[in-house]
């Protein structure tokens, strides 16, 4: 699949999770706001590389910092769950660990894995 099917993809992702899950309680992070922070680290979990992009890493910090409380961690983590595993991608395992292995390599402390299986629910 190429990067512009990809992107094309991400976006409807994100009106879906938009629409479908509206607008979150005051302060909690929003599917849309995921995704804008996210899209930039698609290039890497798709192909890979030695070094994580800049922009992807900003995002993913940016993504932790406005995920302060557990009502967020925990909307941040569905959004994220239900990208990896109901978007009509195809992850192979390689794809899954480059994702899982985001937080990490971007010097961030999540408290949970990225990942089909994460129950969401029990993030604190």
């Amino acid at each position: 699949m190429g990067y512009s099917a990809l992107v094309s993809k991400l976006v409807c992702f994100a009106i879906l999770c938009l629409v479908t899950f509206g607008p979150k309680a005051e302060g909690a992070v929003t599917c849309g706001q995921v995704v804008n922070n996210l899209t930039s680290c698609v290039s890497y979990i798709m192909y890979g590389g030695n070094t994580v992009p800049a922009q992807c890493c900003n995002g993913v910090r940016n993504l932790n910092a406005m995920a302060q409380t557990t009502p967020d961690r925990r909307a941040v983590c569905s959004c994220i769950k239900n990208a990896v595993s109901s978007s009509g991608f195809t992850y192979s395992n390689t794809n899954l660990n480059l994702a899982a292995s985001l937080p990490r390599r971007c010097g961030v402390n999540i408290p949970y894995q990225i990942s089909p299986n994460t129950d969401c629910n029990s993030v604190h």
